[in-house]
């Protein structure tokens, strides 16, 4: 029996709202599926959805309802005003990574001016900040690492289509950079940072199928900015900019790192749009 384009996104809804799901995932795939936009799909909702497209929506909707994310079923995420492919290999990204991006490229201009400035992005994903950082300031030098090689082939991909000039790197955080001497002026990591005791509260949409590897970090969330502590001070310049997105309710612990492993920086605490502490940044040597 045909359906119309309303009574498609109705049923979704429904459906979604039953399973405790994004009751909007259903416009999603279904703008998906028939190549609209928003707008053309709202204007099109007495339209018939053809047989084929109705049998990939239904199907796609119940996998969801089961907690596959939309964006691994689509194939890509918006960030920052742009396409971004991802599949299992990759953390999907957030719009809280958008502001990281924001705040870095805005300390980047007035602390550095028209000064070269080399930039590494620590366990790219999918490539989201590197990507964006080199896009938004074509003029920086970007390089990009990822402990895992199946991430950095979604990161090469993405940053061909897009049409920026990255260096991608496999290595375990800043390791590949003190064997080789390498020192940046700006660091940028949104590293692994839920507590392994969170799982069980988190929604299986996340931690069914998003890389553990990109999600969990020790007892406390805060084992990889530790190791970060260790190893900043061996690769970053004598003025360097350091810039962390962290879990709600970490700023005190990280900024308090930051402190104790750079006496002299201005390290400051940004909240996000929901009011969330979410970045840290350190301005060191300035």
């Amino acid at each position: 029996m045909s359906k119309k384009v309303f009574e498609a996104l109705a049923w979704a809804s429904s459906f979604l709202k039953e399973q405790g799901r994004d009751e909007n995932a259903g416009e999603l795939l279904l703008r998906h599926y028939m190549n609209m936009s928003r707008s053309c799909l709202l204007a099109s909702l007495h339209d018939v959805v053809e047989e084929a497209i109705w049998e990939q929506f239904v199907e796609s909707v119940k996998k969801h309802g089961e907690g596959m994310p939309v964006q691994y079923m689509i194939g890509y995420e918006e960030f920052y005003g742009r396409r971004f492919s991802v599949n299992q290999e990759v953390l999907i990204p957030r719009p809280e990574t958008e502001e990281l991006v924001y705040g870095a490229l805005d300390r980047i201009k007035r602390l550095f001016g028209e000064e070269q400035v080399q930039l590494v992005d620590i366990g790219t994903g999918s490539g989201a900040i590197a990507i964006t950082m080199k896009l938004e300031c074509p003029a920086l030098q970007v390089t990009a690492t990822d402990i895992a090689e199946a991430s950095l082939e979604v990161a090469r991909k993405n940053a061909e289509e897009l049409g920026a000039k990255v260096e991608f790197l496999q290595g375990d955080l800043l390791l590949p950079f003190i064997e080789s001497g390498a020192k940046f002026d700006v660091i940028l990591s949104n590293p692994p940072y839920i507590p392994l005791g969170d799982e069980k509260e988190m929604s299986v949409v996340v931690t069914k199928h998003e890389p553990h590897r990109a999600l969990f970090a020790g007892k406390d969330g805060l084992d990889l900015y530790r190791r970060f502590m260790n190893e900043l001070p061996q690769v970053i310049k004598n003025k360097a900019l350091v810039g962390f997105e962290i879990g709600a309710g970490q700023s005190e612990a990280v900024s308090g790192m930051l402190r104790e492993t750079f006496p002299t920086a201005l390290v400051e605490v940004v909240y996000d749009i929901n009011g969330k502490d979410r970045m840290v940044f350190a301005e060191i040597g300035f």
